[in-house]
């Protein structure tokens, strides 16, 4: 699968399988994840997208009874993210999550985005200081909130929280950022905008996007992976999966014949 490759790899997924209990929801998944771009996996709903990204920061581990099969091995150390001898909270520090709908702590803009360094322990005003001012600029938001900083969060609007909790993403400065659906609440405007944003971050850091928006997978991603119930059916480069896809399945779904 990885023949379409000519890329540093920042992650590579091997014959991933996640069981939720008994039931098998990620069959011996493999998967290239390209450094500094972003991959999007589209698909429709209950196919395992989510399942998969969320294998990525561990945050099945939070219930009981979930378990990994397979190997998500981080570059360059090789780092094998999925096994029980790592620490989740590790590897949640090394890859941040944006989710569906925005989620900002009930507390200050500044706190938001201090949250995971004050959770590493970092005390230190000067350094705080810097770490937010930087992050609040890579999620565009600096302008729009630097007389605002001491303010509740809840005051944003829905998109510029959405920005916010991107800036409280890369604060940690990880190196790979998870985006579930990141615009499916926010109106055209704001879509738009975190569009942009992704586009821009890829410089800094790799990302990987769950969408339903095709056309928005079409816009912003470097790679797509099409999934179905559980499988990954075919994994391209973004323009040859939307122009050229090699399995009827995938033309079936992109041209909404599908089912």
């Amino acid at each position: 699968m990885s023949t379409v490759f000519s890329e540093n790899l920042k992650a590579e997924v091997k014959n991933l399988s996640f069981f939720y209990n008994q039931v098998q929801a990620l069959k011996h998944v493999n998967l290239p994840i390209a450094e500094n771009r972003i991959t999007a996996l589209i698909g429709p709903s209950g196919c395992g997208k989510t399942t998969y990204l969320r294998c990525f920061n561990r945050m099945h581990d939070l219930y009981p009874g979930n378990r990994y099969e397979g190997e998500i091995l981080l570059y360059p150390d090789q780092l094998n993210i999925v096994s029980s001898e790592v620490d989740p909270i590790e590897v949640r520090m090394r890859i941040s999550m944006v989710f569906q709908k925005p989620n900002p702590f009930p507390k200050t803009v500044y706190e938001n985005v201090a949250y995971g360094l004050r959770v590493r322990g970092e005390r230190r005003k000067r350094l705080l200081d810097e770490k937010v001012e930087k992050a609040l600029k890579q999620a565009a938001l600096w302008d729009e909130v630097r007389d605002r900083i001491h303010d509740l969060a809840f005051n944003l609007s829905g998109g510029q929280q959405q920005r916010l909790c991107i800036a409280r993403a890369l604060a940690t400065d990880p190196e790979i950022l998870l985006f579930d659906e990141p615009t499916s609440a926010l109106d055209p405007t704001a879509t738009l905008k975190i569009e942009e944003l992704i586009m821009q971050l890829k410089k800094d850091v790799t990302i990987i996007i769950v969408t339903h928006n095709m056309q928005q997978a079409a816009r912003v991603s470097d790679y797509t992976a099409f999934m179905y119930l559980g499988e990954i059916i075919e994994f391209d480069k973004t323009e040859k999966i939307f122009t050229h896809p090699s399995k009827k399945l995938t033309e079936d779904y992109i041209t909404g014949r599908f089912g």
